[in-house]
């Protein structure tokens, strides 16, 4: 049975150089390959993913590592859809409702 608490999100967080043309292409195409994966932007550098299990945790953490570029600074976070339930987000000063958990039928 899923729960919020078998569930998992993948946060991978990145501060990549973008001086050169080269570096440029190499973030470029680590986002694009992100989002191929079925990652969301959040931000810029920040993305997240809904993980139905540890192995599917693992599988996306390994292609994770695949893709990465030669430069830069990388984080991979997990965490339970309980803690992410408890994001606290704001635009601006506004602060925004809570986030919710994708429908199952999302997750396909």
């Amino acid at each position: 049975m899923l729960t919020g608490y078998r569930l998992m999100w993948m946060m991978v967080m990145f501060d990549l150089p973008v001086l050169e043309k080269a570096e440029r292409k190499a973030a470029s195409d680590f986002r694009k390959a992100l989002l191929d994966m079925g990652f969301e932007m959040s931000q810029l550098s920040v993305y997240l993913r809904l993980c139905t299990s540890q192995t599917q945790l693992d599988t996306y953490s390994k292609r994770v590592e695949f893709v990465l570029p030669a430069g830069g600074k990388v984080h991979v976070v997990q965490f339970t859809d309980k803690q992410y339930e408890r994001i606290i987000t704001f635009h601006g000063k506004a602060r925004q409702p809570a986030l919710k958990t994708p429908d199952q039928f999302d997750l396909f």
